[in-house]
C-alpha cells in the first residue's frame, strides 16, 4: 500500500478479535464496532476494572471474554491487538496457523484514516530506545510555529485511533511509535521517519537484538522524503540501508559535530542544516542555537536535529525550527533541573530507566554525584560505569538491584564513595538525598539517573522524580 492511499477494508459482518482491554483495546473495538464489525474482545485479566470496561463494551452490542486471552474465538478473520502483548502469545500462534492477519492499533489507525471524510494527514514518526516522547513533541512544537495543525500522538499517550478518526483535521501528524507498536503495523507508510538510536531493551519481547532493531527498522519502509539516522550510532544508517523506500527518498543524517552534504549537525553553537538547501556540497542553513534547546544536554540536541530534520523533510522553514524549540519545555522528569543549593544543582532524570538513557544524562555534566538503582530489568553496567567513572565524585544506591551497579563500581571505579543503601522503600529517596548532599561539593550536580526501573520502589518513573522533587525542596527549606 504506498503512503498516499487510503484503506478501503469492507468492516461490514467481519468477525474482528481485539486483544485486550485498554488505552488501545477499548478504542479499537469501538471504532470497529461503529464501522459494522462483529467484535470479540478477549482479555487475560478478570479483575474488577476490566469487568467494569466489560459491561460498558457489552452494552453497545461488542462480545467480551475476560480471563482467556489465550484462544482464538471461532470465525475470527483478523486479531487487532494491544501492543504489549507478546508475539508468543497462543492466540496470535494460532491466528498464524489459521493464517489471519495480526495488526496492532497503528496499523488499524493507519488502515482507517481518512475514512471519516477528512483528509488523510501524512505521518511524520519517531522511534528508538530513548528520546522519542521529546523528539517527537519538539517536532510539534516546531510544526506548530510553522502555523500546520498538527498534534503529538501515538506512544506518547495521545491515541492515534483518536487522532485520525476524530472532529480535528490535522496537516501532519508527529507520531511516536514503540517497537511494539512497529512489529504490528506491516503496511504503515510514514512521509519521513527518525531513528534516534538503538540499545539493547525489551530483549523479554523481541527475542534478540536483531528482532528488536529490526522492527524499530519497520518505521522507515515506504518513506516518501527523508529517512532520518543518526550519524553517531551506525546501526540506524544501516536500518536505512536495508528499508525499501519510495524512489526519491533521501538518507539525512543528524551529528553533533559538523554536518556532511545531507546532514544536520553543529557548528560554533549554532544548530545547521547542510541537507535541506540548494548546494549542499557548499551551504549550510543556519536553524538555531544551541541556547534555544532546553535543555542543552548533548542528548536533548541530537533529539532537536532529528526533530528539525523531519520538520525541514516537510517544507519547515528555519525560522519555525527556532521558534518551536525556543518554545518547547521538555516533560518532568527528564533531565529537569530541581534547585540549586549550597552551589550544588539537583536534577530528576527519573526517566532514564535503562542504561543507554542514563550514558546520556551522565554525560551532560562534568562533576556528578548519581543516585542510581532499582530493577535492572537485566541490563549489564560495566560499560555505563567505565564510561562515567571520570565525573563521578560520589555515587548513592538504592533498589532491588543496586548489587550489581555496586560490583561494576568496585570493578571499574574503585576510587569513587559509593553509598548503598539497604532500602526499597519509597522513603529511602529522602536518605538518598541526604546522602548525596553530603558527598556533592560546590559546582557538582546532584543526578537522579537510575539506570533501572522503578516498580521496586515506586508505581513508575513519575512518582520516583517527585519523591526526589520533594526531597530536593524539603532540603532546600531546611538551608534556607
Amino acid at each position: 500500500m504506498g503512503s498516499q492511499e487510503v484503506s478501503t477494508v469492507d468492516w461490514q459482518g467481519k468477525h474482528v478479535t481485539v486483544a485486550g482491554l485498554g488505552v488501545s483495546g477499548i478504542p479499537a473495538a469501538r471504532a470497529l464496532h461503529e464501522r459494522g464489525a462483529l467484535v470479540t474482545v478477549v482479555n487475560d485479566g478478570d479483575d474488577e476494572r476490566a469487568r467494569a470496561q466489560a459491561a460498558e463494551l457489552e452494552a453497545l452490542g461488542i462480545t467480551v471474554r475476560l480471563g482467556d486471552g489465550a484462544t482464538l474465538p471461532p470465525s475470527t478473520e483478523l486479531v487487532v491487538t494491544a501492543p504489549g502483548w507478546q508475539p508468543d502469545k497462543p492466540l496470535f500462534l494460532a491466528a498464524a496457523e489459521a493464517g489471519v492477519d495480526i495488526w496492532g492499533d497503528v496499523e488499524l489507525a493507519w488502515r482507517l484514516r481518512g475514512t471519516n471524510g477528512r483528509k488523510a494527514a501524512p505521518w511524520l514518526a519517531v522511534t528508538g530506545t530513548n528520546g522519542k516522547t521529546t523528539t517527537v513533541r519538539m517536532l510539534a512544537s516546531i510544526l506548530q510555529a510553522a502555523g500546520l495543525r498538527t498534534a503529538a500522538v501515538g506512544n506518547i499517550g495521545v491515541s492515534l485511533l483518536d487522532a485520525v478518526l476524530g472532529a480535528q483535521e490535522y496537516d501532519v501528524l508527529a507520531v511516536e511509535l514503540s517497537s511494539y507498536q512497529l512489529h504490528w503495523a506491516p503496511s504503515l507508510r510514514a512521509h519521513s521517519a527518525a531513528v534516534l538510536n538503538l540499545a539493547p531493551d525489551h530483549l523479554d519481547w523481541h527475542g534478540s537484538m536483531e528482532a528488536y532493531a529490526a522492527d524499530k527498522g519497520r518505521v522507515y519502509e515506504g518513506n516518501t522524503v527523508a529517512c532520518v539516522y543518526n550519524a553517531a550510532d551506525p546501526a540506524t544508517e544501516d536500518l536505512v540501508r536495508e528499508a525499501d523506500v519510495e524512489e526519491g527518498c533521501r538518507a539525512i543524517g543528524f551529528t553533533l559535530g559538523t554536518p556532511g552534504p545531507s546532514q544536520l549537525g553543529v557548528v560554533d553553537g549554532i544548530l545547521v542544516d547542510r541537507a535541506f538547501v540548494k548546494n549542499r556540497q557548499k551551504q549550510a542553513q543556519e536553524l538555531a542555537e544551541v541556547s534555544d534547546v532546553n535543555p542543552p544536554a548533548p542528548h536533548n540536541i541530537a533529539n532537536a536535529l532529528a526533530a528539525a530534520a523531519l520538520a525541514r523533510a516537510f517544507g519547515v522553514e528555519p525560522a519555525a525550527v527556532r521558534d518551536g524549540l525556543r518554545s518547547f519545555r521538555p516533560d518532568a522528569h527528564r533531565i529537569e533541573h530541581v534547585a540549586d543549593i549550597a552551589e550544588v544543582a539537583y536534577v530528576d532524570d527519573s526517566k532514564a530507566t535503562n542504561t543507554h538513557a542514563t550514558e546520556a544524562s551522565l554525560a551532560a555534566y562534568d562533576s556528578i554525584v548519581w543516585i542510581a538503582g532499582g530493577l535492572a530489568k537485566g541490563a549489564t553496567f560495566d560499560e555505563l560505569v567505565t564510561g562515567a567513572a571520570k565525573r563521578l565524585r560520589g555515587v548513592v544506591l538504592m533498589g532491588a538491584d543496586r548489587a550489581l551497579i555496586h560490583e561494576a563500581l568496585t570493578r571499574h571505579a574503585p576510587e569513587v564513595p559509593v553509598v548503598d543503601l539497604d532500602r526499597t522503600d519509597t522513603g529511602a529517596m529522602s536518605e538518598a538525598v541526604e546522602h548525596a548532599a553530603r558527598l556533592a561539593r560546590p559546582g557538582d550536580t546532584v543526578l537522579l539517573a537510575p539506570a533501572c526501573a522503578s516498580m521496586d520502589m515506586f508505581t513508575n518513573y513519575n512518582k520516583r522524580g517527585e519523591a526526589f522533587a520533594d526531597a530536593v525542596r524539603e532540603r532546600a527549606e531546611t538551608s534556607a
